[in-house]
């Protein structure tokens, strides 16, 4: 059986999700294809950080403003699929001085809401932090739950008319005169599909999607571990004001915490080792800001791989502190009608899918607008229509599992 459609999207990660919707709002043609359920790699994997951009203020100032802008659009169309937190920065007896310094005076040159309060008054506000906290810094953080994010996405894409085919692995690629004429699907769908236009938004297995088409996509995927321990009534996510490290960042669920995380290059984004000593340094840096999750009981322990682009990961040394995203036109390696967006964060899929979408409806010859930044997602203020959705389009990921209901 063939499909024909005018765009292709690969991946129903956020990303691809997004880019879906976007495309389906224009009033393109769009079909995504995703080789599991929906939000089954980085984004339903992840520790589910909704960013203020603090985190990058002073190593990626572009990348922070994305983070900010894109926070506060989420917070506005996105409902229950985001929770209202605030972050705390905070800064132990050992941290350096000038590090705190220069974020909280990166964040005030970017617009980056802060209050900086004393140790005394970060322990009165915020029970059970540790007791050599010496400053700390109020910043707007939050909490997003993607499997419900990604769900929500593809619901709207699918009620303008995009057709999802789930469990459906990319098995093939045919090129005629420079195009991808036709992509072969596997899994549940044994069909054909001949695009228009192939968006490759495959995370960390970009790489291997586009070799199919001939092309070469350079990509450094690390892993991170994450650990969900029992604890009840922490408010804010908590970020140690340090130089990025394995375990300075917790996230607040309702009865528990997610522990985060390390980062270890791998060399395949499905079979990679999970070792102890990620859990046991990433329980023993986090109980450094929050003691009383050393002795947590552990509810459930994963992992996550980045899908990071390996030119900006060697440019900036490898850990790198900088999560901007990358859209590479293919046109200009020999295939005219593929485009691939790889990097980035969660809290900037919207802004990955709107760049990649424009370039898109410029090739497709489409005179339309993004309009995601101002339209709500579906269901948005209904929790069990975004569980719905997060069932019907098999979605579920580890991050959100204790918020998410399944049927």
């Amino acid at each position: 059986m063939t499909d024909r459609t005018d765009v292709l999207v690969i991946g129903g990660g956020a990303t691809g999700t997004g880019i879906a919707r976007d495309l389906a709002l224009r009033g393109v043609d769009v079909t995504l294809v995703e080789r599991d359920g929906l939000a089954a790699g980085a984004s339903g994997r992840s520790h589910g950080l909704l960013h203020s951009g603090a985190r990058y203020a002073e190593s990626d100032p572009e990348g922070a403003l994305e983070c900010l802008e894109e926070n506060r659009i989420l917070r506005d169309i996105a409902g229950e699929c985001v929770r209202e937190t605030r972050g705390l920065f905070v800064k132990l007896s050992e941290d350096d001085p000038s590090y705190f310094e220069t974020k909280r005076t990166a964040c005030e040159e970017l617009g980056i809401p802060t209050e900086e309060i004393d140790g005394e008054t970060a322990q009165a506000e915020m029970t059970g932090l540790a007791d050599n906290v010496e400053r700390a810094m109020w910043v707007p953080d939050g909490v997003v739950v993607p499997s419900r994010l990604v769900a929500a996405n593809a619901a709207d894409a699918r009620d303008h008319g995009a057709r999802i085919y789930l469990h459906a692995p990319v098995t093939g690629m045919t090129l005629e005169d420079g195009r991808i004429a036709a992509v072969s699907l596997g899994g549940d769908v044994d069909e054909t599909v001949e695009p228009t236009y192939v968006v490759n938004a495959a995370g960390a297995h970009a790489e291997t999607i586009a070799e199919l088409a001939g092309v070469t996509v350079e990509m450094q995927p690390t892993r991170g571990v994450m650990i969900s321990v029992e604890y009840d009534g922490l408010e804010p996510v908590l970020n140690r004001c340090r130089d990025p490290a394995d375990g300075d960042i917790i996230v607040p669920h309702d009865a528990e915490v997610v522990l985060g995380t390390t980062s270890v290059p791998v060399d395949d984004p499905d079979e990679y080792e999970r070792s102890d000593w990620e859990v046991e340094k990433t329980v023993d840096e986090c109980a450094a800001m929050l003691p009383s999750v050393a002795e947590a009981d552990h509810v459930r322990t994963w992992w996550g791989v980045r899908p990071l682009y390996e030119p900006e990961e060697a440019a900036r040394g490898g850990r790198g502190i900088s999560r901007g995203f990358h859209r590479l036109d293919h046109a200009t390696d020999g295939v005219e009608n593929l485009v691939s967006i790889v990097g980035g964060k969660l809290t900037t899929y919207r802004r990955m899918a709107e760049s990649t979408t424009d370039l898109v409806c410029d090739r497709l010859g489409v005179d339309a607008t993004c309009s995601t930044a101002k339209t709500r997602l579906p269901g948005a203020t209904e929790p069990s229509t975004l569980n719905a959705f997060v069932d019907e389009f098999d979605g579920q990921g580890p991050t959100d599992s204790d918020l998410v209901g399944r049927k």
